[in-house]
């Protein structure tokens, strides 16, 4: 039997929302599509979003990084999302839109959290060797390298994480990273690709400890208390393991805990209807 095609791609034009194709997800959907910039983002309520706005700059923050800067009209970008979630009629979903200027596509499926038990016990991550070649561009043709990564994880790993050439812990595959060393928080900055959630969670973060924009070093890491991943689809993922040894004492810190209800609070307040 075939895989599902759970996944819509669309093309955004003036005159309607056409269908491109179905497909098994959102990465097969990427594949047919031209090159360009993404960004991903999933619906509350149905049809609330959260920072719009800052999803398209980092569309137009992306493809100027790949030397072709371009502007994306806001109302076309609300218009084929709006169209999109009334033809996709999920009850939460998951978009990802590629931006190759001029053209705009829109691809949808539903939303599927992950159990929450992964939030109760905490997820294990293992590192990686791989190099995104630019750290300021959410570029489509990383996408296939990523996914080839992820098909060598070991099933129980939820992400691989990315390290300098000197074992720095920089970022996720498709997610940022961040870990509290001797009572701070600490995430790279210059070297990762930055995240609408990441953003969003240094915004609630900071009421709550220090920060330090920079990476956990190798010989920090037996430092770390606590550390979590971030991305649009995890929001705040606790880990509790990376290659197999546990991070503090292997459970959920109660810092993640309160990030975490910091950051629900904010989407609830924030949440906007398309």
């Amino acid at each position: 039997m075939g895989a599902e095609l759970r996944v819509a791609t669309y093309e955004a034009m003036p005159t309607g929302l056409p269908l491109l194709g179905r497909h098994a997800s959102l990465s097969a959907s990427s594949a047919e599509l031209p090159e360009g910039a993404y960004t991903t983002l999933r619906t509350y309520g149905g049809r609330g979003v959260v920072r719009l706005g800052q999803h398209r700059r980092r569309l137009e923050d992306s493809i100027a990084a790949q030397g072709r800067p371009a502007s994306l009209d806001p109302a076309l970008l609300r218009r084929a999302l709006r169209q999109a979630l009334d033809a996709g009629a999920h009850l939460e979903s998951r978009v990802r839109l590629t931006f190759s200027p001029p053209r705009l596509f829109v691809a949808i499926e539903p939303f599927r959290p992950l159990p929450e038990r992964l939030y109760e016990e905490g997820a294990a991550c293992t590192t990686v060797v791989l190099r995104r070649p630019n750290p300021h561009a959410k570029d489509t043709r990383f996408i296939a390298t990523a996914q080839d990564a992820y098909a060598r994880l070991p099933v129980e790993v939820e992400e691989g994480l990315i390290l300098d050439d000197h074992g720095a812990l920089l970022e996720g595959l498709s997610s940022n990273f961040f870990g509290v060393v001797d009572g701070v928080l600490r995430t790279e900055e210059e070297r990762a690709l930055g995240g609408v959630t990441r953003s969003l969670v240094l915004e609630v973060a900071e009421a709550l400890l220090p920060i330090e924009r920079c990476a956990v070093a190798r010989d920090e890491r037996p430092r770390l208390s606590e550390a979590f991943l971030t991305s649009v689809s995890r929001e705040v993922l606790p880990v509790v393991r990376i290659d197999d040894r546990p991070i503090g004492d292997g459970r959920v810190g109660e810092r993640t805990r309160a990030i975490r209800r910091a950051f629900a609070d904010l989407v609830t307040r924030e949440r906007e209807p398309l």
